[in-house]
């Protein structure tokens, strides 16, 4: 995997990658939007719970599929709550360990749950 962050574009605002290119003929697996509710479906109290969850159940869906966090390209994340960038980034970087997938970050109205307060969906490619 290679992380594309041309000179003629400017610096990513935290980390992560502008684009990121893939080995041909890997293995690529889309992972739905996930939300923060727990294995018992009980739902995360707090948006960092909320947060940390949605990586959590993003990484059971990769290992489940034989990858890693190493393994994501690209992720984008729905919130819905405004100025909540700061307390993502955080989250991120302390669940990807520093992995610069590609990214987006779009603030909502509201998500499929009025509670939900914010989904991840990803996809990832391993060799």
């Amino acid at each position: 995997m290679k992380f594309v962050n041309p000179s003629a574009v400017a610096a990513p605002l935290s980390r992560y990658s502008h684009g990121v290119v893939t080995p041909p003929g890997g293995n690529r697996l889309v992972i739905s939007g996930q939300v923060g509710v727990n294995p018992d479906g009980s739902l995360a109290d707090g948006l960092e719970a909320q947060m940390e969850r949605c990586w959590r159940n993003l990484f059971a869906v990769l290992e489940d599929a034989g990858m890693t966090k190493r393994d994501l390209v690209k992720y984008t994340t729905y919130c819905t709550e405004p100025d909540a960038i700061s307390l993502f980034r955080e989250v991120r970087d302390r669940m990807l360990e520093g992995h610069p997938a590609a990214a987006t970050y779009i603030v909502v109205a509201g998500l499929a749950s009025p509670d939900f307060l914010i989904e991840i969906e990803a996809e990832a490619v391993s060799d």
